[in-house]
């Protein structure tokens, strides 16, 4: 292993680690957002509109990644619209993972307790201050876990984004490997960098937890 070529490819995956983590982070913040979003609607959704969700979340936790990936990226072009590799790879991430975190905000909110919402109305409490200050709260708690779950398999699904030349990790990593044929020293650093980005997704889970708890 070579210390010296450690250090001089170092900075390319620093730049590299930039674009994972902002790729990840914002993908499944506004994966999240949207998640929240559609288990909001379905909650309060006719029959028809609940088969649109679930035809919804059918369809994108039962096809790869990769091949959504492939169709907003070479696709989309197609009708019009051209979205940039770092675009494509945000969209189809946040759209892959808002099916999950919508799955996962409404096994919470069924996990709450049945009487709460009648309870609610026999104390004159509104639909909004039930749903924004009682349920969303203990929801939160529930599914802070799988939340944090979820948020490292997006940073791990982000990898993929190099084969649509996203110059993120993986990317980084295959290209120097190309450029130099050293192996070793490029994937080990790639491990690390996925490491250490999961390993902080972690703790930050685990702070959240606690301080909900408390």
């Amino acid at each position: 292993m070579s210390f010296s070529f450690i250090l001089e490819i170092l900075p390319d995956f620093l730049r590299a680690a930039g674009i994972t983590l902002a790729l990840s982070v914002l993908s499944a913040l506004m994966g999240a957002v949207l998640g929240f979003t559609i288990n909001a609607a379905f909650l309060r959704a006719s029959p028809k509109l609940r088969l649109i969700y679930r035809f919804y979340v059918w369809v994108l936790r039962g096809t790869p990644f990769l091949v959504q990936l492939f169709i907003v990226y070479y696709g989309l072009p197609s009708v019009g619209l051209k979205p940039s590799a770092l675009e494509a790879a945000f969209y189809s991430l946040t759209i892959y993972a808002s099916a999950y975190f919508a799955e996962i905000f409404r096994a919470s909110w069924a996990s709450l307790p049945k009487g709460q919402a009648e309870a609610a109305e026999t104390l004159g409490i509104n639909r909004w201050h039930l749903f924004w200050r009682i349920q969303t709260p203990q929801a939160l708690r529930f599914s802070l876990p799988l939340l944090t779950n979820q948020t490292l398999l997006v940073v791990k699904e982000s990898a993929l984004a190099s084969i649509i030349t996203v110059p993120e990790l993986t990317m980084t990593a295959g290209r120097v490997v190309a450029e130099t044929f050293n192996f070793l020293e490029p994937y080990l650093l790639l491990a690390l960098f996925y490491w250490l980005i999961t390993y902080v997704v972690v703790r930050l889970g685990l702070m959240a937890e606690r301080r909900i708890a408390h």
